[in-house]
């Protein structure tokens, strides 16, 4: 008599990176920031000294866990796309800004400065050959095979197709300024007290919770506009059923018309 065949091992259930990002990023940050840790009335900073001095090393900590964080994603997991060198450049300069200790006007500045270095950064690309929101185009059909991918990258080296680039690399370039904008309006009404004491670390951690979600809206805002404006050029130039999304219906597009290299 055949033994039974053994049951298959279940699949262990992965933690989504989204959650990851927001306990590295949002949640073990403002708990270090808070100065009533979990209604015990302790803090991390009361661990770290007395006074300014436990508060500013509790400053740095926080700040620099989400910098870790990313850079921990490139080097461990070799995530080597141009997406997350940019981001781990974001984070970088994120880092570097920690050590410049300001509050007030100053601070809501820094605290938004990734998001206006970014900006430029997109509005400088748009005026070059490859607008950086082709980037996050050309990463996301890396998974294609490779005459889908072939045909991706042609049809953004069409001239009409590249304008829709350009205005997308603006469009979002302008969004993540208004986010930055939006945010420093936020840190300067609430973060008032002087850097370094109790109650500064207790108005970061507040505006890290209040803004997280406005900020990812404001993102996505701008992601949105700039696929569409990317969408509408492939549609006019290839046809209704063309998507530089889906590059399987881009290809079929491209060889209906007896595009050169499709």
């Amino acid at each position: 008599m055949t033994a039974p065949a053994p049951a298959p091992a279940k699949a262990k259930r992965r933690i989504p990176r989204t959650v990851w990002d927001l306990v590295f990023t949002l949640l073990i940050p403002i708990l270090i920031l808070s100065p009533n840790l979990l209604g015990q009335g302790i803090g991390v900073a009361s661990l770290l000294g007395s006074g300014t001095t436990g508060n500013i090393r509790a400053y740095l900590i926080a700040a620099l866990i989400p910098v870790g964080y990313v850079l921990w994603d490139i080097l461990v997991n070799r995530n080597v796309s141009p997406v997350a060198l940019i981001g781990g450049a974001g984070a970088l300069v994120s880092g570097a800004l920690a050590f410049w200790y300001v509050d007030g006007f100053w601070y809501a500045i820094k605290d938004s400065a990734r998001s206006y270095l970014t900006a430029i950064l997109f509005l400088i690309s748009a005026a070059t050959p490859v607008p950086l929101f082709r980037v996050f185009l050309d990463a996301a059909s890396i998974g294609e095979s490779e005459a889908d991918r072939s045909a991706t990258q042609q049809a953004m080296r069409d001239p009409k197709v590249h304008r829709g680039l350009v205005l997308a690399t603006v469009a979002f370039a302008l969004v993540d300024l208004v986010g930055g904008i939006i945010n420093s309006i936020v840190n300067y009404g609430r973060v008032v007290a002087k850097f370094g004491s109790d109650t500064f670390n207790a108005q970061i951690a507040e505006v890290n919770a209040i803004m997280r979600i406005p900020s990812l809206a404001i993102s996505l805002v701008g992601v949105a506009i700039a696929i569409w404006l990317v969408q509408r050029a492939v549609k006019q130039r290839f046809g209704a059923q063309a998507s530089l999304l889906e590059p399987s219906k881009l290809a079929a597009a491209m060889r209906e018309r007896g595009e050169v290299g499709a």
